[in-house]
């Protein structure tokens, strides 16, 4: 009998996919497809409506800081901070509650689009379905 490198079952070890670039991951992660769809959604809807937004710094982060004390039961998606003076007004998704709602790349989009046009409409004082006429409210 001889002795194989898989004496435990657990299949070959190592990357899945060899990368062409050594270092460089050749798949991206869930953070990257997530930072690249998030984008274009933006992208698109800042395009439209940039004139009347005024500078707007966009960003994700993966979790929201939530208090000790925070009495809701339902974590935040974003968070809107309307810019002062030359500050600019800053909207940040975040990624892991986002994500934990859907179960597809399609739900996925759906709802960044959901939440990044609610807020471009709470700055614009409009209703969403004004900011992008794929906008669904429920």
């Amino acid at each position: 009998m001889s002795r194989t490198r898989d004496r435990r079952g657990r299949g070959q070890r190592g990357p899945g996919v060899v990368p062409r670039v050594p270092g460089r991951p050749e798949l991206r992660t869930d953070r990257e497809r997530f930072d690249d769809l998030a984008l274009g959604i933006i992208r698109e809807v800042d395009e439209r409506w940039s004139s009347r937004l005024g500078l707007v710094e966009y960003a994700v982060e993966d979790a929201p800081l939530v208090p000790d004390d925070w009495s809701v039961d339902q974590v935040p998606l974003s968070s809107l901070v309307r810019g002062t003076g030359a500050r600019p007004t800053r909207m940040v998704l975040f990624r892991r509650p986002i994500e934990h709602r859907c179960e597809s790349r399609a739900e996925l989009e759906a709802m960044l689009l959901t939440v990044v046009v609610e807020q471009v409409a709470e700055m614009l004082n409009v209703e969403p379905s004004v900011i992008d006429p794929r906008y669904e409210s429920e």
